[in-house]
């Protein structure tokens, strides 16, 4: 009896090989559509906080116009809710100014971190708008697409996060200063509520930035806004804060070994 012949017949490794998956957004650039959906959250987020700020400035005595032309312009977070503060306490325009722009000196670093990572050549008009709109938010989810998702580069889907985050922050505005003309004064615990929003959210950041590594440069700034609001004023512990932080910072730096470095 002849038993079959059970050898399995050579077959080229080529007709086996698995065909690879191709990734997501290797190859696809990121569309406008893309960009909608993925400044939904930063826009959640920005309402209820833009809303305090237009309520805010009402109080303060700004008209809705002013409110929503400081959304508009500056376009700057807690920023505003400081710029608003020192006007309405007195303080003249260039003083005011000058603190905001040294809170918010660190949005140089943005545009050169994010320009590290793009491989194409930018338009210009369409660098203008999503620049204009490259808040802490943005450029945070911008990153965390590029490097933990993988998602490619596109112009048109960086204008829509930057477009979408700065119209829901208008429009939080809108609303806050259009609710602010009275409407809540039925409801005192709506409005104490978003009026201890920003403090809420600075307390926040504040505890979250308390850890080892961080520790010594907020004591650091901290003590240098305490030392500047005993013996000076508001403006001069912003800016004492901010260079004290820093210096903090730099001297850790030097410090610290660089394999131990984080």
């Amino acid at each position: 009896m002849q038993t079959p012949d059970r050898s399995v017949p050579d077959i080229p490794i080529s007709d086996t090989s698995i065909p690879e998956s191709p990734l997501p957004y290797k190859d696809k650039a990121s569309s406008f559509k893309e960009g909608i959906f993925d400044s939904l959250p930063i826009a959640i987020g920005y309402i209820p906080i833009s809303f305090a700020f237009g309520l805010s400035a009402v109080k303060l005595g700004f008209t809705p116009l002013e409110a929503i032309f400081f959304s508009c312009i500056i376009y700057a977070g807690a920023s505003q809710f400081v710029i608003t503060a020192l006007l309405s306490a007195g303080m003249s325009l260039w003083v005011s100014a000058l603190t905001v722009m040294a809170m918010d000196i660190r949005h140089i670093l943005y545009g050169p971190a994010l320009r590290y990572r793009i491989k194409q050549t930018l338009s210009e008009k369409k660098t203008m708008i999503w620049a204009f709109g490259l808040t802490d938010e943005v450029f945070a989810a911008a990153t965390t697409k590029l490097i933990k998702d993988q998602r490619s580069w596109s112009e048109n889907w960086m204008v829509a996060i930057s477009v979408c985050s700065w119209l829901s922050w208008v429009l939080g505005t809108v609303a806050g200063t259009v609710l602010g003309n009275g409407y809540l004064d039925s409801y005192p615990a709506v409005e104490a509520a978003m009026a201890f929003m920003l403090p809420a959210l600075f307390l926040s950041f504040l505890l979250a930035s308390f850890k080892k590594q961080n520790s010594y440069c907020v004591t650091a700034a901290l003590s240098g806004a305490l030392m500047g609001i005993t013996f000076f004023s508001i403006p001069i512990a912003i800016l004492t804060g901010i260079m004290s932080g820093c210096l903090a910072a730099l001297l850790q730096t030097k410090s610290t070994p660089l394999n131990n470095r984080t």
